[in-house]
């Protein structure tokens, strides 16, 4: 057995006692040069900028509009109407290329169809195949494709436009007819003219296209091709004519800049007036659906970049979707890119 005489006892102490002082300061070193983690990620989650909560509210005409509109004169007073010559109504369509052959009267006050070549904007004509977002037709004079049309039963729908994509709504604007194609298009193959050239772009302005003018036959003499789009694959429902029917229009595509907020909400309406018997209901982001009461355009504000869904519903006075086709409930995808 050891015995510890105090001066030992002391001594053993002392050095037992430096031992473990050094041993904890060693240990506080490594601690201040090893790297952080937990404080790491907590720094990179708390500075993370949630995004902001989307709040959506109606507002006014955007001034930009109304003085356009004040430019435009008595076009805003205009009751332009439309008849469709091509395709005839019932008609069958032998092949994949729909043309699109329209005619315009009534009392336009100035109102033509024409894109300007600075602005890309200009008067225009909605044109939908089914149930499709609606494709512009600026130039009357020349038709119209709809190529790569699917095999099978198909509708459409035209109605007259302003430059910012609200839609004339007077009697006699809008016409719908059916038709039917054989031998339709294969939704595989990439988009062509009808002389079977690739095409990037959907809508073509006379004399707009170099690309045309390098493939004529003549230098003086250059084609341009016809304005038009290949068609996704789609098939319409049984339209009755004579029950109401809710046209989707705006919002459509992507909007930036100046246009990206507000947003219009537009849309035809056929045998139905809104009030206490029907109304239009919209829904944002399957969010809280809201109503239209009255047959005019809306613009809605707050909207956050990304995108967004926007779905638009003939609904009668309970709430029901009103069954025509399956064209009175629409949703479509947009895109908000604010600078």
């Amino acid at each position: 057995m050891i015995h510890f005489t105090n001066e030992l006892f002391a001594k053993f102490t002392r050095n037992q006692f430096l031992r473990i002082v050094s041993f904890a300061l060693f240990v506080g070193l490594l601690s201040a040069c090893a790297p952080n983690n937990e404080n790491a990620n907590t720094t990179a989650i708390t500075t993370v900028t949630p995004p902001g909560k989307q709040t959506l509210t109606t507002v006014q005409r955007p001034q930009a509009i109304v003085d356009l509109m004040k430019q435009r004169g008595q076009q805003e007073q205009a009751q332009p109407t439309l008849r469709v010559i091509s395709p005839a109504n019932h008609s069958t369509i032998n092949g994949p290329t729909v043309e699109v052959k329209l005619t315009l009267s009534g009392d336009l006050q100035g109102y033509v169809p024409h894109k300007d070549p600075a602005t890309g904007k200009g008067n225009h004509i909605h044109v939908i195949l089914d149930n499709q977002p609606y494709e512009a037709y600026y130039e009357l004079n020349q038709p119209f494709e709809l190529r790569n049309v699917s095999e099978g039963k198909h509708t459409l729908r035209v109605f007259p436009s302003r430059p910012w994509h609200e839609s004339y709504k007077n009697s006699g604007a809008f016409q719908m007819v059916d038709f039917t194609v054989r031998g339709g298009g294969d939704q595989s193959k990439p988009r062509t003219t009808k002389d079977g050239q690739v095409v990037a772009s959907p809508t073509k302005t006379p004399g707009a296209n170099p690309e045309a003018s390098k493939s004529s036959t003549s230098a003086t003499s250059p084609t341009t091709e016809r304005e038009g789009m290949a068609m996704a694959a789609s098939n319409a429902g049984e339209v009755d004519m004579t029950k109401p029917l809710l046209t989707y229009s705006r919002p459509k595509g992507e909007y930036t800049g100046s246009d990206a907020d507000p947003i219009m909400i537009d849309f035809w309406l056929l045998n139905a007036s809104l009030g206490s018997e029907y109304r239009v209901r919209y829904t944002i982001d399957g969010g809280t659906p809201a109503f239209i009461n009255t047959w005019a355009p809306i613009w809605l504000t707050g909207w956050t970049n990304g995108k967004h869904t926007a779905k638009l519903e003939l609904v009668d006075k309970s709430g029901q979707v009103i069954e025509n086709g399956k064209y009175n409930s629409t949703t479509r995808e947009i895109n908000i890119v604010k600078q």
